[in-house]
């Protein structure tokens, strides 16, 4: 019998800001928190309830998976959503994320190119589909591997922006990451307590001044080397 999931979202912090203004707020979320409000009342804690606190009018621009850590940029309002979004849907944003893998990639780099689309029977569950799938365009490199060879740090920069893209990819060239609920086998994904996937930088350009921003946070989870 497969056990209840019961939602508990980190609060403390209630809200990480890196940084706020009139048009933004840019947070780091922690893995276990939704990015936005699921339609079940009992889903309602997320980034962007949370945000509208602050900001009524707040709005999704993007989101990460709620087991992924790491930088969201907020819009306070619907116009700046519009005007952020369609810089994710243009590719003009640049996502750089760190995980931890199972074993070492075959090549210390590359890019793994594997059309995605919900598998409908078990959603949210996805898989990779040539006939049918989405475009989905992953960089990777390997930053640090372990002595033992056990487990890879690996630095990922999505070209595309898929649901799931970066868990479905690493796991389809065999390196599954670390604490992945879905897509890792039971012994790896044991190997940590949480999956160890994190968008460490985000760069877009602000909405009102149009100037290129950069924010970084690192990982909740220890990496052995300077991150670039």
């Amino acid at each position: 019998m497969t056990q209840e999931f019961i939602y508990t979202p980190p609060r403390d912090p209630f809200l990480e800001i890196l940084y706020e203004d009139d048009a933004i707020v840019v947070v780091n979320k922690p893995s276990g928190l939704l990015s936005v409000p699921g339609r079940d009342p009992r889903y309602h804690d997320s980034i962007l309830s949370r945000v509208r606190e602050r900001a009524p009018e707040a709005q999704a621009a993007h989101r990460l998976d709620m087991a992924t850590s790491g930088i969201m940029a907020v819009p306070k309002n619907s116009r700046v959503s519009g005007i952020l979004g369609k810089q994710f849907q243009k590719r003009s944003t640049l996502k750089i994320y760190y995980a931890w893998v199972y074993g070492v990639p075959e090549s210390p780099e590359g890019v793994i190119k594997l059309p995605l689309i919900t598998d409908i029977a078990n959603r949210p569950y996805q898989i990779v589909d040539f006939a049918n799938g989405r475009e989905a365009i992953t960089q990777y490199a390997v930053i640090h591997t372990d002595p033992d060879k056990s487990r890879s740090l690996i630095r990922l920069h999505p070209l595309t922006g898929r649901s799931h893209q970066l868990r479905v990819h690493m796991k389809e060239i065999g390196h599954p990451i670390l604490g992945d609920p879905l897509y890792a086998p039971e012994d790896i994904r044991d190997l940590a307590p949480h999956l160890l996937l994190h968008a460490w930088s985000l760069t877009f350009y602000h909405p009102v001044s149009n100037q290129k921003m950069t924010f970084r946070h690192d990982p909740p989870f220890p990496v052995p080397v300077k991150l670039f």
